[in-house]
């Protein structure tokens, strides 16, 4: 009889196969490989995830024929996607008489294993099953894994089961409603999803408060001393105020207060999946840095990036990773390994489930890509920068008076790196103040009084919109950077900081006139605390599911479906106006030639002609800036490259116009 593991990914089986057994083969079947124990006649079989999917049955896939509430009715069908390693699967598991799932610990993870194990049950209902569970594919962890295996944890895998039928059933049904009502079908389809729209309606909120800024004049007063200068405490929102008080500094200030002292900065807490996303996207997206993170954990490199931990459990043996990497990171190993006491730093959330990430194996520059070197770095900087000192900074203050009018002045030096000297992605930002006695009467070199203007609330970047969904609980640690990289792709928002395309605009403001509670995290959160409950054993499967779709018919009775279908129509036709004609003055729309060619063209064709032409490749983003001269909106193209501001297209044209006359 043989025994069959499953894991979650090719490159996981081959790596687990090479750990447990001496005498690996490879065997293969079409396209797929898999490894065979002769002596242990074992079988390690990788999966591609998830190889059953849900779906609805096919007479529900005609959108304009079905209706909305039919949807929420049916019960959903499983198709294998996979079918090579379903019949791998069936033929192993047919004289197999134990099965060991060895996916991924989390959700997700313990959903793909379960769904293998019913292909394996198919054929073979009484084999005895168990679980490993492990937080990084080294030799150390993988065998001390298969050493104790466990239970299968059917909650773990139902809440991720909850998660996969309500998604598609919001899904599915909303964009289907707002695809229908606007006339925008096939691949020009508008989405809509239980933690992507609350999140699109986050930046586009934020963008509308940008708009309606109105920035106000404020006045502060300044003062330069040899070596320093120094700030008045208070801000006027009164011009005739700030000058009267300006008009009283002398030429001379005295030192009423100077304090000095020695400051520890604390070093940073470890990675959990939000933090170290956070800091990677500071060089790339969320969703690129993420598929590193795996492919590192999966080669044995980092741990496992998925977790909410932020506190080293006692069982990892830092001393032993540092010294491991000091054959690679040697001058930031030593300022850890010089300490008396080694200390690490904790954040608030600890879990029992998977550590924070930290590095498993020792990697040089030579054999990873670019772009995999820059996350493991990443990862080995912040795990060695909370074991080290606290950094020390020397800080000075000082209160200055000249004719009852008070000045600020504070510096701040650093004496001793600690932490900082390793972790290079934070920078040591150093203000200079002399050493200064009380009563010290000084010259006032130059004063000031400047004009300024309160400034409009920041545009989201992806770690501050990363932040915020983990504050409201939209989506999981697994899914926020999937959630984003959604957006992008359905064209919904652009840039970093990120700004909302017109059609954001057009879909959130409809909602929120028709079904606002699509829009909000509320429904969200709730139902993500119900999966956790069924995680826990406290509610069951069918229980949640059934509530969502109560709660979402709830949403489509309350609708007004005659006015959704007028103001989604007008909303979708604003999308793709970019100006004023300049010749008769109708609308300039992006279109498509009989070709396939995209162009901006006059609403008033046939009796109007203008046309401006567009770049054929990379997809266009029509922004709410205005050209100054015409009037008409400017263009963004985002290609594999990143993203090309190219300005008004009428601008670009007189451009190339005259260039080549």
């Amino acid at each position: 009889m043989s025994w069959l593991i499953i894991t979650e990914k090719d490159n996981t089986a081959r790596r687990i196969a090479s750990i447990l057994f001496k005498d690996v083969k490879t065997l293969k079947k079409g396209r797929v490989s898999y490894y065979h124990s002769p002596s242990k006649d074992a079988y390690v079989v990788g999966l591609k995830g998830h190889i059953v999917e849900l779906d609805f049955p096919k007479e529900l896939n005609n959108w304009s024929k079905t209706p909305l509430e039919k949807l929420l009715q049916v019960e959903l069908v499983k198709k294998t996607k996979e079918r090579t390693i379903s019949s791998i699967l069936k033929e192993i598991a047919k004289k197999a008489d134990r099965v060991t799932v060895a996916t991924d610990y989390d959700r997700e993870g313990e959903l793909i294993g379960v769904e293998a194990l019913e292909i394996v049950k198919s054929v073979n209902p009484k084999v005895k099953i168990d679980r490993v569970r492990y937080s990084s594919v080294t030799e150390k962890e993988i065998k001390a894994a298969f050493s104790k295996p466990v239970k299968v944890d059917f909650n773990l895998a139902n809440a991720a089961l909850a998660r996969q039928k309500i998604d598609l059933i919001w899904g599915a049904t909303l964009t289907r409603l707002i695809s229908i009502h606007s006339g925008r079908m096939g691949k020009d389809f508008l989405s809509v999803g239980r933690v992507q729209t609350p999140t699109l309606r986050l930046i586009v909120d934020r963008e509308v408060e940008i708009q309606n800024f109105k920035p106000e004049k404020y006045y502060e007063i300044f003062a330069e001393f040899e070596g320093f200068a120094a700030k008045h405490p208070k801000k006027y929102s009164s011009k005739e105020e700030a000058e009267k008080v300006f008009s009283k500094i002398g030429e001379t200030a005295e030192v009423k207060e100077f304090t000095r002292g020695s400051v520890e900065e604390n070093k940073p807490i470890p990675f959990n999946t939000t933090e170290f996303l956070r800091e990677a996207s500071k060089f790339m997206s969320p969703h690129k840095a993420m598929n590193i993170a795996e492919t590192l954990y999966m080669n044995g490199y980092i741990s496992y990036p998925r977790t909410d931990n932020t506190v080293y459990p006692q069982t990892i043996n830092l001393v032993e990773i540092v010294s491991a990497l000091s054959a690679v990171f040697p001058r930031e190993a030593k300022i850890v390994l010089s300490q008396e006491k080694i200390v690490p730093s904790r954040g608030r959330r600890e879990t029992k489930d998977h550590p924070p990430i930290y590095p498993t194996g020792i990697a040089r520059r030579g054999e990873l890509s670019k772009d995999e070197w820059m996350i493991y770095e990443l990862v080995v900087r912040r795990f060695l920068a909370t074991l080290a000192p606290k950094a020390v900074w020397d800080v000075r203050k000082a209160v200055l008076e000249s004719n009852g009018v008070k000045f600020n002045a504070s510096g701040r030096k650093l004496i001793d790196a600690g932490w900082r000297a390793i972790y290079i992605y934070s920078k040591a930002e150093e203000t200079e103040l002399p050493i200064l006695k009380r009563g010290d009467v000084l010259k006032i070199l130059k004063k000031r009084l400047e004009e300024k203007e309160t400034k409009p609330p920041g545009r989201y970047s992806a770690s501050s919109l990363i932040k915020m969904m983990e504050k409201l609980n939209l989506g999981t640690k697994s899914t926020r950077h999937e959630i984003i990289q959604k957006l992008i792709s359905r064209h919904y928002i652009h840039g970093n900081p990120f700004r909302p395309s017109e059609t954001a605009f057009s879909v959130i403001n409809v909602l929120k006139e028709s079904a606002e509670t699509i829009t909000l995290p509320d429904m969200t959160a709730k139902l993500e605390n119900e999966m956790d409950l069924i995680a826990e054993g406290k509610k069951r499967e069918p229980e949640v599911v059934d509530e969502s779709r109560k709660m979402l018919l709830q949403i489509l009775k309350a609708i007004d479906y005659r006015k959704l279908s007028k103001d989604l129509r007008e909303g979708v036709k604003k999308d793709k106006i970019v100006g004023k004609c300049p010749e008769c003055g109708g609308e300039l729309v992006v279109r498509k030639s009989k070709a396939g060619k995209r162009f901006i063209g006059c609403s008033n064709y046939p009796d109007c002609t203008f046309t401006l032409p567009l770049p054929q490749n990379g997809t266009l983003y029509i922004t709410s800036k205005l050209c100054k001269d015409h009037g008409i909106k400017e263009v963004k193209i985002r290609t594999k490259k990143g993203y090309w501001n190219l300005g008004c297209p009428y601008c670009n044209y007189l451009k190339w116009k005259e260039e080549n006359s």
